[in-house]
Order: structure tokens, then sequence, then C-alpha cells
């Protein structure tokens, strides 16, 4: 008998709310759980809250994040919203633009936790919606 994994990708549409980043961070924990990849929960949820804090942060409008798979036994995290603003370095592989901040910085680390903590990552502008996606997997 053969058995069938099906494939599965999931899309969280999340209104600009400071609360939405928590919503969005629980909904990652039940989506692994439900696909028996619960530990992957610690990375995905850190690099998926990295992500939507930014979107928060940084923009005016509605934001989404995005799960499917990676890879056997692995998971890609996307979150998209309305600036087309890369952050430099996220689309380049290798050492991050300007390195490590200063210890004394209050931020700025993001993209050094996304490049420790991930198997690959990228991203691209959405011309079709506005905005941009950024992603990364982990496995």
């Amino acid at each position: 008998m053969t058995t069938v994994n099906p494939s599965w990708s999931y899309a969280l549409h999340l209104p600009h709310d400071p609360r939405a980043p928590g919503v969005a961070r629980a909904h990652v924990r039940a989506v692994l759980a439900t696909h028996g990849l619960t530990e992957l929960t610690p990375t995905a949820e850190l690099l998926a809250a990295e992500m939507l804090n930014n979107a928060q942060l940084y923009t005016d409008g509605a934001y989404g994040l995005g799960l499917q798979p990676f890879a056997p036994g692995g998971v890609r995290v996307a979150v998209w919203d309305t600036s087309s603003v890369i952050p430099p370095g996220f689309g380049v592989a290798g050492p991050p633009d300007g390195g490590t901040p200063p210890q004394w910085a209050e931020d700025g680390r993001g993209l050094c936790l996304v490049r420790a903590c991930s198997h690959s990552w990228g991203a691209y502008a959405s011309p079709g919606r506005g905005g941009k996606l950024l992603w990364v997997a982990c496995s």
C-alpha cells in the first residue's frame, strides 16, 4: 500500500495591529504541531517573529505569514508586507552587509539571527500586490 504525504501550504493575512505578530506566532506553533514538525517550532517561531515584528514596526499596512514544507522535515516561513524596501543583504547569501551591529546598539541584529538560524533565505519584490516577500527555510 502506498501512502501519500499531501503537500500543504498556509497563509495568514494580518491587520496592522500590535497583537498580530503574537497571533501569527501561535499560528506557526499550531501548523508545525499539526504536521509533526514540533522540533522546528523554536527556530521557526523566532524567524517568523523577527520578520513579523519588522513588518509591524516599519510598514503602515497589512502584512501576512506563509508556511509551506521545505525539503523533507523542514519548513519555509515567509512574510509579505506593503514596503518595497528589502533589508540590505537579505536577498544575498554570504556575510551580512555591515556585519554585526555594535554591542550597545538597540536594534540591527535581525539579519544576523536570520542567517544564523535558517538553512537559506531570500527576498523579492511583489509587484502584483506591491511590497515585498521575505522568506527563510529551516530544517
